[in-house]
């Protein structure tokens, strides 16, 4: 399993959010580049990050605090946040972006995401699917729909999805515990096997065993690591050791 230390950056600064919640960021580090070749030194191979006032206008917003850590790490850098087209995931990519994140999107435009998984091949897309109470959240987690998470999961299957990061809304930024029971459900009932980053209520390395103890292909971790309640190193040695 891999693990995904996590920079989510709003007016240019590391933040966290409590649920999803913007009226509750949180500055949580000063310097993005140092925040990441922190993780890098770590033994992190990954960084994943969110452009969160892109997701809120539906638009790239901080493209160079991406860019400049895919340029000077060796972080293969997970995007997400605005993307909206073809012309953006292809902008991300040739700018050094490893993989790029499709959320929002792949509920209201799922045509976009076939066109995605077409054009640059299923490991440089990932759906994200952001759910409270079961139901998919989008724009930023500012609108509910009535499509179960485990449904929407499947459609994409269809499309050639084969990576999917899922978050809890109601568990992200609150340190009270990956919702192992909604991840199991949908490693358990999508119609094939995928590649499922859990995302929202790390807290403690208790919560990376259980995510490897499901077989996951990854697992996000955020406030934990600014808060000091998980060790990166710690955690990234338990989820590569046998």
């Amino acid at each position: 399993m891999i693990i995904l230390p996590a920079i989510d950056i709003k007016d240019g600064n590391c933040v966290r959010l409590f649920k999803g919640d913007f009226s509750t960021v949180e500055k949580v580090a000063s310097d993005y580049l140092e925040t990441a070749k922190g993780f890098e030194a770590a033994g992190a191979e990954w960084i994943h990050m969110v452009d969160l006032d892109g997701a809120k206008e539906g638009r790239p917003v901080n493209t160079k605090i991406y860019t400049d850590v895919a340029e000077k790490t060796g972080l293969k850098v997970e995007l997400g946040g605005g993307i909206r087209s073809l012309e953006t995931i292809d902008e991300y990519l040739r700018m050094g972006i490893s993989r790029v994140i499709l959320g929002s999107v792949a509920l209201k435009n799922p045509k976009l995401v076939k066109e995605a998984i077409d054009k640059f091949g299923s490991e440089k897309i990932v759906v994200g699917i952001d759910a409270m109470n079961g139901m998919v959240a989008t724009e930023g987690w500012l609108e509910e729909s009535d499509v179960n998470y485990i449904q929407l999961a499947n459609i994409m299957i269809k499309f050639g999805v084969k990576y999917f990061i899922f978050t809890d809304i109601s568990k992200d930024g609150t340190l009270s515990g990956v919702n192992a029971e909604q991840l199991k459900a949908l490693a358990e009932g999508t119609d094939e096997k995928c590649n499922i980053i859990a995302s929202g209520g790390v807290h403690t390395i208790e919560d990376i065993k259980i995510c490897k103890a499901m077989n996951l292909y990854g697992t996000i971790c955020g406030k934990s690591i600014y808060k000091g309640t998980l060790d990166l190193k710690e955690a990234i040695a338990v989820a590569e050791g046998e």
